[in-house]
């Protein structure tokens, strides 16, 4: 029994390294490809401060490897008071 639940672990990290090398993901491969929490990536998607794919007929969020390495390069500030002050400016800007 011990021996399947190591066999499963490490095709669930399999897994998880597989996904690092598509070139488009989900936020569930977001996720997992930068630790970001799902709420954090919403979040950021919300107030359009992460670079995604704008494609009006499909609803899910995609977003290109490639643009997100260098998103992240760029040191993006991603604490939670900075984004709920960018939330609260939002909420602001669409009350006037």
């Amino acid at each position: 029994m011990e021996e399947n639940k190591k066999i499963e672990d490490l095709l669930i990290d399999i897994k998880g390294l597989l996904g690092t090398t598509k070139k488009v993901m989900n936020v569930e491969d977001l996720a997992q490809y930068t630790g970001l929490s799902k709420s954090k990536i919403y979040k950021l998607t919300h107030l359009r401060l992460i670079p995604m794919g704008n494609n009006p007929n499909i609803r899910q969020k995609f977003f290109d490897k490639e643009k997100i390495d260098a998103w992240l390069l760029g040191e993006p500030d991603l604490s939670d008071a900075f984004l709920e002050d960018q939330f609260n400016k939002g909420l602001i800007k669409n009350r006037k």
